[in-house]
């Protein structure tokens, strides 16, 4: 594969884990900051997609103990690439109802 290939499919894996992640029920959104996959023109916040193994931030929910948090979104993510590594850091915890 050339590196334009790499960089079209660390792209499509990173959308796809950033839908399946996202829709977790103790995801408040995925966190913002230097875990990111960048590929030319954008990039994909809060899942950085490497060889093997794919890093996401996220800023859980509050009310769910963090260590159950964590453990969906790595289930989430091995949906999409079982094999891989998967770490998990929680950023922040968003209460609902409060203002930021």
């Amino acid at each position: 594969m050339t590196i334009s290939g790499d960089a079209v499919e660390a792209g499509r894996l990173a959308d796809r884990i950033r839908e399946t992640v996202t829709a977790c029920a103790s995801v408040a959104r995925l966190a913002e900051g230097p875990v990111a996959t960048y590929l030319p023109g954008r990039s994909v916040q809060g899942v950085a997609v490497g060889e093997g193994e794919v890093r996401v931030a996220v800023v859980a929910v509050y009310g769910r103990p963090l260590a159950e948090v964590a453990a969906e979104v790595r289930r989430a993510a091995r949906s999409v690439v079982p094999e891989w590594r998967v770490d998990v850091a929680i950023e922040d915890i968003e209460i609902p109802g409060r203002r930021k």
